[in-house]
């Protein structure tokens, strides 16, 4: 059994679903997801929820997310990267430092983001870049996205590097798009990568050569374990009487300061990770998604 979660680097030119599978097929599991898709065109990190852990993908999708990303200047393209058609051309004005520094700084805070088409979103059971890829389009409803940095680390003449850090739901492509705008030109991204999710650090990615070869070669490979996706969240401990019947599904008294209705991470005694609870009511919490886990009296 393998229940743990795999931080992919995942190489251009495959989806995050085409990763997984491959990531799923190399360990021989029966489970495996990632949390929030990276386009084909992107790299960087996905992580891939194995097993019990597949369970808890829900709380790494709450986490902020690091981008850097290139933006072309000059072409906006029919899918926001440099993989579309150019669909539009403008030129490239003089962009000095100050004004550049005052209108990244207009995209930071909570703020509408229209989805583009070419998304994994769906609209009556069918993914949005299908009808775009068919020649069609529909009206998208703006989504609230938070942006809480956002910074040009680098720039040429028709290009600007920049890094952001944005919470779920936002997409790069778009923001590229409207950086680009807001300058008085037009622009796609022609490079992505994701260097963080939170809370996980950049280093513990490991690419997918280096995995085929450490698992064709015979050696350990280290997972994070469930409980690491849900480290932000409020911890409750429970004896060994009330882990057993939380683990049959009933409500237990436990010391918790947590707010009523809010999510727990819930650890047996030794530190035994068993899961999420909600808190029920003052000192009362019930299991909410649990992990498989042999707990006793």
């Amino acid at each position: 059994m393998i229940d743990g979660l795999l931080l992919l680097d995942k190489p251009e030119g495959l989806s995050s679903t085409q990763a997984t599978q491959r990531v799923r097929r190399l360990l021989r599991v029966d489970k495996a997801g990632h949390v929030g898709s990276l386009d084909p065109l992107a790299t960087g990190m996905l992580p891939i929820c194995l097993g019990e852990a597949t369970k808890l993908a829900g709380e790494v999708l709450e986490g902020a997310k690091v981008y850097r990303f290139r933006i072309a200047l000059g072409r906006a393209t029919t899918t926001g990267d440099r993989e579309g058609e150019v669909s539009e051309t403008a030129p490239v004005p003089p962009i000095d430092a100050a004004r550049l520094k005052i209108v990244l700084a207009t995209f930071l805070g909570d703020s509408l983001q229209v989805p583009p088409m070419y998304s994994a979103l769906k609209r009556d059971g069918k993914p949005l870049y299908a009808i775009a890829r068919a020649g069609g389009t529909v009206e998208r409803q703006p989504r609230s996205i938070h942006i809480s940095k956002l910074e040009c680390f680098d720039a040429g003449d028709d290009w600007l590097d920049c890094e952001v850090i944005c919470g779920k739901g936002t997409y790069v492509r778009v923001l590229a798009e409207d950086i680009a705008k807001a300058l008085g030109s037009r622009g796609h991204v022609a490079r992505l990568r994701r260097t963080r999710v939170e809370p996980f650090p950049e280093g513990a990615m490991i690419e997918l050569a280096a995995l085929e070869a450490r698992i064709t070669a015979g050696e350990p490979l280290e997972l994070l374990g469930p409980e690491v996706t849900v480290g932000h969240l409020a911890a409750v401990t429970l004896d060994a009487r009330g882990a057993v019947a939380l683990a049959q599904g009933r409500e237990v008294r436990v010391p918790c300061e947590a707010p009523v209705g809010s999510t727990v991470r819930v650890s047996a005694p030794g530190g035994v990770f068993m899961g999420l609870g909600r808190v029920a009511a003052p000192g009362i919490v019930a299991p909410k998604r649990l992990v498989a886990q042999k707990v006793s009296e």
